[in-house]
Formats: C-alpha cells, sequence, structure tokens
C-alpha cells in the first residue's frame, strides 16, 4: 500500500499556531483595553501584556479597522514629549440585543461594547392566553425596532440572546415554562430566522441566569459566590459560585418558585401544590394586598378561579402602598419575604452562598422584603451565627434579564475578537 506524501516538519502547525497567537493576543489588548481605568495608550498596552510595541500596533490597528477600538484624545500631561493617544472600546461598532419575555411583559435592551444602553423598550402584555408562535412575533416586533435603532445610530448586531422563564436547553428548546404554557417550543426554529437578525445569530437562555450573569459582571463580585432571585409571576433564580453560572447536570437548576413551602398548600401550574410562587409571587403578593379584583363568573380554571390585577395595579402601585404604610400591603410583603426567606436559607444550606440579590419585581420591593428575609436566614441557616449572608436589591433592577442577554452578546465578542473581525471582513 503507498504511503501518504510527507509533510514537512512544522508546516501545518506552525500556521495553526500562528492564527490561535494572534487571536490569543487581540483578546489580550481588547481585554487589557475593556477593563482599565483610562484609555491606555500602544505603549502601555505593550508594557501590560509584554508585547513588542510593533505587535501592539498591528492588533490595535485591526481592532480599529474592525471598528471595536477607537482613539480618543490624549489627556493632557506637565512632563517632556508628545503626549500618546489612548484607546477605548468603540462606540459605533458591534452591539448586543437583549430580549426578555415574561408572563406579562416583553423587553428590549441594545447596548454598545462598552456596556452603555442605546435603546430599551417594554411592552406590557398578558402573554398566557398567546400561543408561543404568537408570543415569539411579538418578540420579532422589538427586534425589528431594535434593529432599526442600531442602524440609526451606526451599530451593528452582533448576536441577540433571549430570555425567557422556563426550562431551556443548550440548544435554545424550551422544554417548559409554566407559567407560559409553553411546552416543548422551538424558540431559534420560530424566532431564529427573524430578517432583522441579519444572520447574526440567536441564544435562549433561562431568564434568571442571564439576570444572574448581568448583576456578575455589573459590579464588585463579592466573592462571586451569591443567589439572584428573579422576584416576577413566577420566581427563578441564577446560582453563582466562584465566579461562574451554576447550572446543573443537565443546565435546568435554580427552580426556585417550584420549592414547596407549604406541602399541601395551594394548587401550583406545574401540578404540585405549595409551591413558593403561590406565596411570594407577584400576582400572590398583589391579591395579599388586595390590589387585585377576581375574574367575572365562569368555567372554574384547574387552579380555580384566577384572579387578575386590579387596573393600575402594578409593582409601582405596590411600592406606593408600602411607603405609605398601607397595612394590607405590608403584611403581604411580610408574609410573601417570610415563604421566600424560608426557601432561600434552604438554599443557603445547601449550597453555602454569601449574598442574597433580589432582582424582578423584587428589586423596588427589597427595602420592605429583605429584613424579613434575613431574619428567616437567622433562624435557619446552620451558619448564621458566625457566617452572615447579605440580602441586597439587584443592582441591574427590573431591566436585569435583558441586560444580561445584551452583555451575554458583548462578552462573547470582547472574548473572541477575532471571529467578530473574520465576519466583519466577509
Amino acid at each position: 500500500m503507498a504511503q501518504p506524501a510527507a509533510v514537512p516538519v512544522g508546516a501545518a502547525v506552525t500556521a495553526v499556531r500562528q492564527a490561535s497567537l494572534r487571536e490569543h493576543n487581540l483578546a489580550l489588548v481588547l481585554r487589557q483595553i475593556a477593563t482599565a481605568a483610562r484609555p491606555p495608550s500602544r505603549a502601555d498596552l505593550a508594557g501590560a501584556t509584554g508585547l513588542t510595541r510593533a505587535t501592539v500596533s498591528a492588533l490595535v490597528d485591526d481592532l480599529i479597522n474592525g471598528r471595536l477600538l477607537t482613539e480618543v484624545a490624549p489627556a493632557p500631561r506637565s512632563g517632556a514629549g508628545r503626549p500618546a493617544v489612548g484607546l477605548t472600546l468603540a462606540g459605533h461598532g458591534p452591539a448586543g440585543l437583549g430580549l426578555e419575555i415574561n408572563v406579562d411583559y416583553l423587553a428590549a435592551v441594545l447596548v454598545d461594547l462598552a456596556g452603555a444602553v442605546r435603546h430599551r423598550a417594554v411592552r406590557l402584555v398578558d402573554l398566557r392566553p398567546v400561543p408561543p408562535a404568537e408570543a415569539l412575533a411579538l418578540a420579532g416586533e422589538l427586534i425589528t425596532e431594535a434593529a432599526a435603532e442600531a442602524k440609526r445610530q451606526d451599530l451593528t448586531l452582533a448576536g441577540t440572546a433571549l430570555a425567557v422563564p422556563g426550562l431551556v436547553t443548550a440548544a435554545g428548546l424550551v422544554r417548559l415554562a409554566p407559567n407560559l404554557g409553553w411546552r416543548d417550543v422551538d424558540v431559534p426554529a420560530l424566532l431564529g430566522g427573524h430578517p432583522a437578525l441579519g444572520g447574526s445569530g440567536l441564544g435562549v437562555d433561562n431568564e434568571a441566569n442571564l439576570a444572574a450573569l448581568g448583576e456578575l459582571h455589573a459590579g464588585p463580585p463579592e466573592g462571586g459566590n451569591f443567589i439572584y432571585i428573579s422576584g416576577e409571576v413566577g420566581i427563578g433564580a441564577g446560582i453563582v459560585l466562584h465566579g461562574t453560572l451554576f447550572r446543573g447536570a443537565r443546565g435546568w437548576s435554580g427552580e426556585l418558585g417550584h420549592v414547596p413551602v407549604h406541602p399541601e398548600g395551594l394548587p401550583c401550574r406545574c401540578g404540585g401544590r405549595g409551591c413558593l410562587e403561590q406565596y411570594a409571587g407577584q400576582e400572590a403578593i398583589l391579591a395579599a394586598a388586595r390590589l387585585t379584583v377576581p375574574t367575572p363568573a365562569g368555567p372554574e380554571t384547574p387552579l380555580g378561579r384566577a384572579a387578575v390585577p386590579a387596573p393600575g395595579a402594578t409593582v409601582a402601585r405596590l411600592v406606593e402602598a408600602a411607603a405609605r404604610e398601607d397595612p394590607a400591603t405590608q403584611r403581604a410583603l411580610v408574609e410573601a419575604a417570610t415563604a421566600l426567606g424560608v426557601a432561600v436559607a434552604g438554599v443557603i444550606n445547601l449550597l453555602d452562598v454569601d449574598t442574597v440579590v433580589l432582582g424582578g419585581a423584587y428589586a423596588p420591593l427589597a427595602r420592605w422584603l429583605a429584613p424579613p428575609v434575613e431574619a428567616e436566614i437567622r433562624r435557619r441557616v446552620l451558619t448564621a451565627a458566625w457566617s452572615p449572608v447579605t440580602v441586597r436589591a439587584a443592582l441591574l433592577g427590573g431591566d436585569a434579564a435583558a441586560l444580561g442577554a445584551a452583555g451575554s452578546v458583548v462578552r462573547t465578542v470582547l472574548e473572541h475578537p477575532a471571529r467578530w473581525l473574520g465576519r466583519a471582513s466577509r
């Protein structure tokens, strides 16, 4: 049998190594600029990275041509010599689009490479009676608006990420979103071909996971160990351990809303009883605060006759009622926070996180929710006496999921600039 022709030693391997080295160095330079306290010069980058000035200059030129970096006026200096030109992330290049579909609203946020919000839109709509394809069509309208705004601002969509309150596979299939009534919804098949995406790609993830990632990158990491709780109609949790999102064996961790706090309690949409969201979800709080009205007489649902928010019964109204010390509202918040604290204490006993972040609708209510949650943690967490747990509002507020989704797109560009440069050159 004939032997294959010999390949010169090192020929193919060297080419691969050179390409990999360039990719590594592009990411290294871009990361230095993204995290710098002030716009660094080419000379600063050479000193910080150990690369030669010629190499840094070539890499910077590629990043500028790819609209990832821009030059800024040098800061005044008192010494001799010409001041060096600074470098900063471009505000006119790639941008990430974050979408959120939740039970009673849709949201879209467009974020540039530096993390600045360039467009925000929220549409209030009850999506429970809406089929998945129609709900995703509404999300498509937000995509169209955001893409038009990106073009107007000289931005290019680098990708889109969608946050959904449910169990999501790595391929973007929503296995179950009980509060939306979704089961086995192939989101990429229904939405990924939207013309406004321009082939930039669509990712799908659980909304609490994306919110937790947004919170992780929004401020001090606090050791990188926290549980982010998204309090909406349902309740989800994103778990961050040692600075990394914990997804579980199958990627479906964080369903805090379906932890039972009263084993024989109220029926839940998931089919169980006594789930946390029946006592601490947004609608449960509104009902207990007497800010809901019963639905008109009609057929009973599997959960009995539902309650719907009264006109104006929004989280803002709940905050207003709590601020004026309305007794029913304050009582409702204490009861919800107590149930939440019971569930959270179990998580802390298992995972030993040191921070609880209240997000979604919980963020503006944290002033009233945090003390009862902390009280339950002190009562129920074995190590609480000498290892206190911080309970605080989310830094990103109610936009955390959409912002986290957009940020995940932007971070992909920052971590892998060579991929973006290859796309931009086509």
